[in-house]
C-alpha cells in the first residue's frame, strides 16, 4: 500500500472518529430518544464518544510518524545534493 493511500484511509478513519464524537455529544445534549432510553441511552452516547475518540487519537499519531519520515527523508536528498 502507497504512503498517499495510507493517507488517504487514515484521513477516513480520523474524520470517521470525529464525526462519532460529535454524534455521542449530539445524542447525550439534544436527544430526546436518548434521554428517555435512561441508562442505556447513555451508554450508547457514550460508546459513541469512545470509539470515536479511539479512532481519532492513534491515527493522529501515524500521521505525523510518516510526515516526519517524510521530511528527514527530504532533508537527507538535500544534504545529498551538496556534496
Amino acid at each position: 500500500m502507497t504512503n498517499s493511500k495510507v493517507m488517504t484511509l487514515l484521513k477516513v478513519v480520523i474524520i470517521s472518529g470525529l464525526c462519532l464524537i460529535m454524534l455521542g455529544i449530539y445524542l447525550h445534549l439534544f436527544s430526546q430518544t436518548i434521554d428517555e432510553m435512561g441508562i442505556d441511552g447513555i451508554i450508547i452516547s457514550a460508546a459513541c464518544v469512545a470509539v470515536g475518540m479511539i479512532m481519532s487519537l492513534p491515527t493522529k499519531m501515524i500521521i505525523t510518524f510518516i510526515l516526519v519520515k517524510r521530511e528527514s527523508e527530504q532533508t537527507e536528498r538535500v544534504l545529498d545534493n551538496r556534496i
